[in-house]
C-alpha cells in the first residue's frame, strides 16, 4: 500500500523556476499490482467501452504491421514497436476518462470518453504533438542505425546481432526517457487545468522519486507490448485497456491533491 499522506522530499527539480511542479507520494514496490488489480475491476465494469478500446489498439499495431510487409522492411519492426509505446499514452486518453467516470461515480460513456481531449485541449495537443515529434526523432535514428548496417552482410544471427543490440540499447534509451515523460502527463492534463511544463516535470520528479515502483511499473508495461506483439496482436484487446485503466490509478496514488480521493 503508498501512503497517501506521505510527501515525497523535494529534490531539485521542485525548485524549477521553468513551471509549478505538482508535489508528489512515495509509492511502495507492490503498488503497480494493485494498480492492475483495480484496473481489472473497471473493466469488468464497463466491458463494452474496454472492448472498443481493445480493438482500435490491436488495429493499430496491426496496420503498422501490415506497412511493413507491404514495404518488405523488416528491420523496422523494432522501429514500429518503440512508436507504438510513443503513441500509445496519447490514445489512452479515452481509457483515462473511463476510470474517472467510475471514479466519480457516474456510468461511462464511449462517446464521453472520446471528448476526453477536450478538456485541456491546447495543452493535451500539445502533448500529441510532443510524443510525434519523439517519435519522428526516434524513426530518423533508427534509419541512421540501418543505413551504418553493411547491407552486404550475410543475414544471419550472427551478422544481425550488433545491429539488433545498438537498436535495442537505443530504443531502450527512449523507451526509458518516455516513462518520466509520459508516466502521468496525460492524466494531469485531463483532471488539471495546468500547462504542459508543469505536467511534464510533474511526471518526471514522480517517476525520479519513486525509481524501484516504475521501472517495476514500465516493466509490466512492456511485458504487456511484448506479450501482444506474440499473440499476434489478440492480447492487446485485453491488455491495453487494463495498462490504461491501470496507469490512470497510478496517478491516483502518485500525485498529490488537495483533498482525499473517494476512489482507492
Amino acid at each position: 500500500m503508498s501512503h497517501p499522506f506521505k510527501q515525497a522530499p523535494e529534490n531539485a527539480i521542485t525548485q524549477s523556476g521553468i513551471a509549478r511542479v505538482i508535489p508528489c507520494k512515495e509509492l511502495d514496490v507492490g503498488d503497480p499490482i494493485k494498480w492492475l488489480s483495480l484496473a481489472v475491476q473497471d473493466a469488468l465494469r464497463t466491458p463494452v467501452i474496454t472492448a472498443i478500446y481493445g480493438v482500435i489498439f490491436a488495429v493499430i499495431p496491426w496496420f503498422i504491421m501490415y506497412l511493413v510487409e507491404m514495404t518488405g522492411w523488416h528491420l523496422v519492426i523494432l522501429p514500429a514497436i518503440v512508436c507504438f509505446m510513443l503513441v500509445g499514452p496519447f490514445l489512452a486518453a479515452g481509457l483515462y476518462d473511463v476510470s474517472w467516470e467510475l471514479e466519480k461515480g457516474h456510468k461511462p460513456s464511449f462517446r464521453h470518453s472520446l471528448r476526453a481531449m477536450r478538456r485541456n485541449a491546447v495543452n493535451e495537443w500539445g502533448f500529441g504533438v510532443l510524443l510525434m515529434v519523439m517519435m519522428i526523432f526516434w524513426l530518423r535514428v533508427a534509419s541512421l542505425i540501418h543505413a551504418l548496417y553493411p547491407s552486404y552482410t550475410e543475414t544471419t544471427i550472427e551478422s544481425l546481432m550488433p545491429f539488433l543490440v545498438l537498436g535495442t540499447i537505443a530504443g531502450g534509451v527512449f523507451t526509458l526517457a518516455m516513462l518520466f515523460i509520459t508516466a502521468f502527463t496525460q492524466p494531469i492534463l485531463m483532471e488539471r487545468k495546468v500547462d504542459l511544463a508543469t505536467a511534464l516535470l510533474t511526471s518526471v520528479n514522480a517517476v525520479w522519486v519513486n525509481k524501484v515502483p516504475m521501472v517495476i511499473w514500465g516493466s509490466i508495461i512492456f511485458s504487456a507490448v511484448a506479450i501482444g506483439y506474440v499473440t499476434g496482436f489478440i492480447g492487446f484487446i485485453v491488455l491495453m485497456p487494463i495498462i490504461g485503466y491501470a496507469s490512470w490509478h497510478a496517478y491516483i496514488d502518485t500525485i498529490s491533491t488537495k483533498r482525499a480521493r473517494k476512489y482507492v
